[in-house]
């Protein structure tokens, strides 16, 4: 009790919830009583502390406790249930399974709080110890949010249940798979779809290889997410080799149904040609392989005839086609990008001494008809008449003009009438 109130007393919250120190909470003292650390985790809620850092706390303590909880397995404590008190087996399954219970009450619930690893290692311990189906859904739930960051070794969980026959739990992991599946696309992105997708073929490879795993449990996880979460199908085609090779008594029925579920488009030329000459497919899948990669082969010799010269009219007499690198294809694209360019820039300075052309036809067309009417006068006696005209407006305006000089103004503007002379 002295050793509680000590700790209490030394306990502080300082203004900002990030300069918490971890060594404070991971005292040996402040696990020795479970119900004082679950008032310790709310009161560091209460105040405001990140959630992660509150869940590295909490994955720290668990640690102590058990350490089958912690990254390597091989952490232990003065406090974990083997050296605590020499108690029989049932009292520390039940002082287990009370504590794994109530870690999962005092999680943080914010998303990405706790590692994705450290879930899977206490959901691992929840069904080994039998906690009650509510926390062990609540921690599936958690699971499933962030599977892509799970690991194939935290995965492999073992089945605990005496009615299943196989070492590992498939059923566990399909569930997993399932609600990751039925999330939101805004609570899942296309990466994490592809991540997830690569860890179910390589759990299905290792799961296959134990002669106890049905066909109808392989086949549910295979097909547990969408078809285009798979950008290619090897992983898969993998899974399914070594399946029918740890089950030879697979029917030829069986073989189709697996068979199905590869997509012969999304294989590697590698893993068609192992296909090819597989004897464990059925003929038909072989022959499924082989056409899809014969149509990728007609495609990718199509698609590079396309940059090549004119072929002649007989076919039949043509060379045997050399496909073309990566590199050569690039400089033709490059070639054929540059041609057009050149191509428009010499269009667009043709249009535009086109128009160039046109103004100064126009221009002379004008200056001929004037001259074939006899009216286009020279540029200096045009220039001259307007200045003279200018010059005389000027005078009129301007100048002062007495009545006198209106007068033989209008005299001399007079002409002289023509008296007719007389005959006599």
């Amino acid at each position: 009790m002295m050793k509680k109130l000590a700790l209490q007393e030394s306990i502080t919250f300082p203004g900002k919830p990030t300069q918490y120190t971890a060594e404070c909470w991971f005292d040996d003292a402040c696990i020795l009583d479970m119900d004082y650390f679950v008032k310790t985790i709310s009161g560091i809620k209460a105040k405001g502390v990140r959630p992660d850092l509150t869940g590295s706390i909490i994955a720290h303590y668990a640690s102590k406790w058990l350490p089958e909880l912690s990254s390597d397995g091989t952490e232990k404590g003065p406090t974990n249930f083997e050296e605590s008190s020499p108690e029989s087996v049932t009292a520390s399954w039940m002082k287990k399974r009370f504590f794994v219970e109530t870690l999962v009450g005092i999680l943080p619930p914010e998303r990405d709080s706790i590692p994705c690893s450290f879930l899977l290692r206490l959901l691992r311990t929840a069904n080994m110890v039998g906690v009650e189906a509510t926390y062990r859904a609540e921690l599936e739930n958690r699971i499933s949010w962030q599977l892509d960051q799970a690991s194939l070794k935290e995965l492999m969980i073992p089945s605990f249940s005496h009615t299943c026959g196989t070492l590992l739990d498939v059923e566990l992991v399909i569930r997993l798979v399932k609600r990751f599946a039925r999330l939101d696309e805004g609570a899942r992105s296309g990466v994490a779809l592809v991540k997830v997708a690569k860890l179910v073929d390589c759990y299905l490879a290792e799961a296959a290889l134990d002669t106890n795993l049905s066909l109808d449990e392989f086949i549910a996880l295979a097909a547990a997410l969408p078809s285009h979460a798979r950008a290619m199908d090897d992983g898969l085609y993998r899974a399914i080799d070594t399946y029918l090779k740890a089950h030879p008594g697979v029917s030829k029925q069986e073989r189709k149904v697996l068979c199905r579920l590869i997509d012969g488009r999304k294989l590697s030329p590698e893993a068609s040609l192992h296909a090819a000459q597989n004897e464990r497919l059925p003929v038909r899948a072989v022959i499924q392989v082989l056409l899809s990669e014969q149509t990728k082969l007609n495609r990718h010799i199509d698609w590079s005839g396309s940059f090549s010269g004119t072929r002649s009219p007989n076919p039949g007499l043509e060379p045997p086609v050399r496909c073309l690198s990566k590199r050569e294809m690039n400089a033709q694209q490059m070639e054929i990008k540059k041609l057009k360019e050149d191509l428009l820039r010499v269009q667009s300075q043709c249009i535009a001494m086109q128009m160039q052309m046109e103004k100064i036809l126009d221009k002379k067309k004008g200056f001929f008809r004037w001259r074939k009417l006899g009216i286009m006068p020279s540029f200096k006696s045009t220039m001259s008449v307007f200045d003279k005209i200018e010059e005389g407006e000027r005078e009129d305006t301007f100048a002062r003009q007495t009545p006198m000089d209106m007068k033989a103004k209008l005299v001399r503007g007079r002409t002289p009438p023509k008296w007719r002379k007389s005959m006599s």
